[in-house]
């Protein structure tokens, strides 16, 4: 089954069967490595993606439903010269420990902080459900507060 759609900005085309898990087209057919396998079953997070700027779980997210949809990975979130602000934030409050699973918190507090500008702990906690076998998350709710106020400043300045 042929299934195109844009992922980082680009348009692709795959070959595929349609109930192949999204994730395991973006990691072995597109070779974008960024996006973990964890779980299997939708559970941990690390596997988080965008798609059409909703944060969904690639794992058990099948490749057809992908047919004409904008999906963006931790390699079009943002870059080296122009991170974008949870990246930011990550560096700057030196978030990761192994960092295993830090890509799919990544693109789901992205996601968060595009909804809710100013989140609260209360935000956090309930919308920001991934799993992190080192227990970064304190220092993962004081980056995505970091973050939400470089995303405001950001703004204030343009």
């Amino acid at each position: 089954m042929k299934i195109s759609f844009n992922i980082n900005g680009n348009t692709q085309t795959v070959d595929t069967d349609g109930d192949t898990p999204l994730l395991w087209v973006i990691r072995d057919v597109l070779d974008l490595k960024g996006t973990k396998f964890g779980c299997g079953k939708a559970a941990c997070g690390a596997c988080t993606i965008h798609i059409d700027g909703e944060a969904i779980r690639s794992c058990s997210y099948a490749v057809k439903y992908a047919e004409g949809k904008n999906i963006t990975t931790i390699e079009g979130l943002g870059n080296k010269e122009n991170p974008h602000p949870i990246q930011q934030a990550w560096i700057e409050e030196i978030v990761p420990q192994c960092g295993y699973c830090q890509p799919g918190f990544m693109m789901a507090s992205a996601a968060l902080i595009e909804k809710n500008p100013n989140p609260s702990d209360q935000d956090i906690d309930e919308n920001i459900l991934n799993i992190c076998r080192c227990g970064t998350y304190y220092r993962m709710r004081k980056a995505i507060k970091k973050a939400a106020e470089i995303k405001s400043n950001s703004i204030i300045n343009s």
